[in-house]
């Protein structure tokens, strides 16, 4: 039958509230919020930021959940295009799947900007994020202070063609540069999932019998990481790092299961966005690009 093209009152359903017009309701502009997906504690996060601003604002926000599927994520920001709302904050399934529907929005001069994902083409408004290299260096340089410069590493990536985790890797392999008796063998997708996270790295135990540490590019693949090793009698041999800081990965590190995770601030992010947004609607400027800080978390810090 093929995909079916999401209506933005479905889509509403699926996410937040009720469809607004271009108007919105009472006379407020309207912001679409599309996000990969309501699944995952970071984006919740995330979203509780943006609705908090955006009530603030006055603005009336369409939260959309694209549910990790770029395709759906394609059509519901259509929907947005159609409804002529008056700027649309996108945190991207696929940073380059995502392309057409940024330059659609460009056409069609709605200002457009990202979030905790980058856009790998077309006209960004803004773009607010942490910075996602130098996150996968932080986790690098607590790697390797824990392994005092030698042992086997185990990487668990996130969605490929997300800029996320593209940042992510790129930043822990730029970081373990600096220490040769440090060799990651064995790197697979695990998509951000806890399930995923679990099922990969149980295959990757039964394969490499020999693993120090493991680098999980979010948290959901760490805590998923930590069930497998757990059930493998294995946590005696290694140590688990993820990324986002969400509240179970914080639980985890309390109770030692979990070494470290590189804390964001997703809440933040969607402020900020939304912050941005309402600049753009009153015809102001906004910075191309706004960091948000990162800092590691131990049990101990």
């Amino acid at each position: 039958m093929g995909r079916i093209s999401i209506s933005l009152a479905v889509a509403a359903v699926l996410a937040i509230g009720p469809v607004a017009s271009s108007a919105g309701a009472a006379g407020r502009p309207t912001v679409g919020l599309a996000i990969s997906t309501l699944n995952n504690p970071f984006f919740v996060d995330l979203r509780d930021g943006a609705q908090a601003a955006a009530a603030k604002a006055g603005i009336a926000l369409v939260v959309l959940d694209a549910q990790n599927d770029p395709a759906r994520q394609a059509s519901s920001v259509e929907d947005l295009i159609a409804k002529k709302v008056g700027a649309v904050i996108i945190n991207p399934t696929d940073s380059d799947a995502i392309v057409p529907i940024v330059k659609k929005l460009n056409a069609a001069k709605i200002p457009v900007i990202t979030v905790d994902r980058a856009a790998n083409g077309g006209t960004v408004a803004a773009h607010i994020a942490s910075d996602n290299v130098a996150g996968g260096r932080m986790a690098a340089a607590y790697v390797a202070r824990r392994l005092k410069g030698k042992g086997n590493v185990v990487m668990l990536e996130g969605i490929a063609g997300s800029s996320a985790a593209r940042d992510r890797g790129k930043g822990f392999r730029e970081g373990l540069q600096k220490f040769p008796g440090i060799k990651i063998v064995a790197s697979q997708t695990a998509d951000f999932d806890r399930s995923k996270g679990l099922t990969v790295m149980e295959n990757i135990l039964q394969a490499q019998k020999k693993i120090n540490a493991v680098f999980a590019q979010n948290d959901e693949m760490a805590l998923g990481a930590v069930q497998a090793i757990e059930g493998a009698k294995r946590q005696q041999a290694m140590f688990v790092v993820g990324f986002d800081a969400i509240a179970d990965a914080l639980k985890a590190v309390n109770e030692g299961r979990i070494a470290a995770t590189i804390a964001q601030q997703p809440k933040v992010m969607g402020r900020l966005a939304v912050e941005a947004a309402a600049s753009r609607l009153k015809g102001g400027k906004v910075a191309k690009f706004t960091p948000v800080p990162l800092r590691l978390v131990t049990k101990n810090s």
